[in-house]
């Protein structure tokens, strides 16, 4: 028998640069140094750049500790030179960088560089050409998700954070455009702090026609009167002991998986001071693990079919996909220091690393899992492989994929 013909491997496309440098590059040059200056950050041999480099190498190799970091770029001290002059640092340097140097300058940092990406490619802004599944398809608006995911931290060493007897933790706060999935806004504080403190903040910079959506912990109802006069359209979950009347009623009979559609009035008096108009209430069968259950939904929006109401409700799982990708992807499980503001350092560039690997995404029209896409940065860090060229030619498994998933705990079943 003949021997089949083996097809030759691709090669790799090259580049002079290494991974590591490529990410970085995606940062504008002079941003760092202008920062450090606003905030006032004092440094000797190193420099908040090299802080900003190595914080990001944690992020993308997954380091689980100060001494993994250290000697990680000791160990490539010449390819990590040039990336711009980074030098890399001692174990003590990098954690009192963490423990001093304000961690708003990481804060802004991100939020710079978001708005730099998407000012270089507008299309980012937008989010992939292919629209995701599972999103009402006929909403044209900006559609804002908000809500808040906990950080476990160890309570003996992290007592600014604890929140129970025995438990500390973390909570970022998000407000996410689930069109483009990247952040709007973002707050990082303890666990003691209420959801519905901060809903004020998080829905500062919701524009007029723009929708929000939220779970019942966000809900004041104050501040849900108030989006309604800056004319922004919520939906939400009606608490359980919410009590309300029903001034009229919108369907007279259920259609399928709506039971009840009535426009209601708050009945406590302290709520209807609050909010003193009439709100929309939609009740529903929902399946979630495999049962129906009865759902209530509030709006205030009155022109909306009440299948758009629950379709909007069901995006809202998008932030819970954004919570999931970058704490099962990125470094936010594990603290390189035990300080408030070590935390926030450490979180903030998670955010900065999730949106540089999204943005390489976009350049690539990458169509895998991010899970996948992180595999394949952190894979080839220190190698000179053109980056760019190596995400548009991957292809391990053949099929097309979705960039981004979706939890099936709970769906809205025939609302297609």
């Amino acid at each position: 028998m003949k021997n089949k013909k083996r097809k030759p491997r691709q090669s790799q496309p090259k580049s002079k640069l290494c991974a590591l440098r490529q990410v970085c590059e995606l940062i504008p040059s002079h941003l760092t140094a202008k920062l450090a200056k606003e905030k006032k950050v004092k440094s000797r041999s190193f420099t908040p750049w090299s802080h900003v480099v190595s914080m990001l190498f944690a992020q993308l190799s997954g380091a689980i500790s100060l001494n993994d970091v250290c000697d990680n770029l000791r160990n490539h001290v010449g390819l990590l030179s040039t990336i711009r002059g980074a030098k890399p640092p001692s174990r003590n340097g990098l954690s009192n960088a963490n423990k001093k140097r304000d961690a708003n300058m990481a804060k802004e940092l991100f939020w710079t560089v978001l708005r730099h990406l998407q000012t270089l490619s507008p299309g980012f802004e937008h989010g992939p050409k292919k629209r995701k599944r599972g999103l009402p398809r006929r909403f044209k608006r900006i559609i804002h998700a908000i809500d808040s995911s906990t950080i476990k931290l160890v309570a003996n060493t992290m007592p600014w954070a604890k929140h129970r007897r025995r438990k500390a933790a973390a909570k970022l706060h998000m407000r996410l455009d689930i069109g483009s999935f990247l952040p709007g806004f973002a707050i990082v504080g303890a666990a003691r702090d209420g959801d519905n403190s901060r809903a004020r903040e998080l829905c500062a910079g919701i524009l007029k026609g723009e929708i929000a959506i939220f779970d019942k912990a966000y809900i004041d109802f104050k501040h849900l009167f108030d989006l309604g006069l800056r004319g922004v359209y919520w939906v939400t979950r009606a608490k359980d002991n919410m009590s309300c009347r029903v001034v009229r009623r919108l369907i007279n009979k259920p259609q399928g998986n709506i039971l009840r559609d009535d426009l209601v009035v708050l009945k406590n008096k302290k709520s209807k001071e609050a909010h003193p108009l009439p709100m929309r209430r939609v009740r529903a069968l929902v399946e979630v693990d495999g049962k129906e259950v009865v759902m209530e939904f509030i709006t205030n929006n009155t022109d909306w079919s009440p299948v758009s109401v629950c379709d909007l409700y069901q995006s809202r799982w998008e932030i819970e996909v954004f919570f999931k990708q970058i704490k099962q992807n990125l470094k936010l499980c594990d603290f390189l220091g035990n300080s408030a503001n070590a935390v926030g350092w450490q979180v903030w560039m998670a955010l900065l690393t999730y949106v540089l690997l999204r943005y390489l995404g976009f350049l690539s029209d990458w169509t895998h899992s991010f899970s996948r896409l992180c595999t394949m940065v952190k894979g080839s860090l220190w190698s000179k492989l053109a980056l760019k060229d190596l995400l548009v030619k991957y292809g391990t498994a053949g099929g097309s994929f979705r960039m981004l998933g979706r939890p099936d705990q709970a769906y809205l079943p025939g609302f297609a």
